[in-house]
């Protein structure tokens, strides 16, 4: 059978794709187990700084998750299947690498979930993302009800919940779900332009901002401080400041690892 996934490396950049296109690349359990040991593999892979995440063919990114695999669920089953979601999405989130979701077409229910457990969201203009749960008498399974209101805000996520709408690329960067439009033909170009310039700076620091940033908004704010002022000190045995510093005096590029 062919992998669902599909994974090419570029130098320092990891093209991840979903390859389900007559499904709209939805996810069902299958592709999430498997989604989740590429995404831990390269991990794995200290030269890979940045994975850009997107679907086969031009519809879809992730039209959500597979609904004809849910329809006869019992809840215990239901809650496994969460449970295999919100394992891909944490890893998706937790990545050293920076994640990019070139979301170029749908991106609905579990679709937009992943686009969300993603660092950054550039959009083709053909983009649309929403969460339709409600219509079918659920709520978000993958992290959708938690990740959301913290990019857009509160009321606006629970307008998208209750009217499951979906949101064109443009209304969608207007509230902060998405970072960037591009027209389709340009989608990968700006990811890629964007993955070169991440993948000139310090991995290590930028792994250990997004740390820093992910864990201190579960905290308070003077908790928060302490964490990033012993990350930063912590900066400070890497050879990666060594290096950069040195560059910057030396007025040269930096050769990080």
């Amino acid at each position: 059978m062919e992998p669902y996934i599909r994974c090419e490396e570029r130098g320092p950049v990891a093209l991840v794709t979903l390859s389900r296109p007559e499904a709209l690349n939805a996810l069902n359990a299958a592709v999430l187990e498997e989604l989740c040991e590429v995404m831990d593999r390269l991990d794995g892979r200290r030269q890979v700084k940045v994975v850009i995440l997107t679907g086969a063919g031009e519809k879809a990114f992730a039209a959500g998750a597979d609904i004809a695999a849910m329809r006869e669920m019992t809840p215990e089953a239901a809650a496994a299947f969460s449970r295999t979601g919100h394992r891909t999405m944490d890893k998706v989130a937790s990545m050293r690498a920076v994640t990019i979701a070139a979301v170029n077409g749908y991106a609905l229910g579990g679709g937009c979930e992943l686009a969300l457990a993603c660092d950054i969201r550039i959009a083709s203009t053909r983009a649309k993302m929403g969460i339709p749960e409600a219509s079918l008498g659920v709520i978000p399974g993958f992290g959708g009800t938690q990740r959301l209101p913290r990019l857009v805000g509160l009321s606006r996520a629970i307008e998208l919940l209750a009217t499951g709408r979906p949101c064109g690329a443009e209304e969608c960067r207007e509230m902060g779900l998405v970072d960037r439009v591009a027209e389709p033909e340009g989608l990968m170009d700006a990811c890629m332009e964007l993955a070169e310039t991440i993948s000139r700076n310090s991995a290590t620091a930028i792994a250990h901002g997004k740390q820093c940033m992910r864990a201190g908004l579960e905290r308070e704010l003077g908790e928060a401080l302490e964490l990033e002022q012993r990350v930063f000190a912590m900066n400070f045995t890497e050879a990666d400041q060594r290096e950069g510093m040195s560059a910057f005096l030396e007025k040269r590029p930096a050769a990080f690892r």
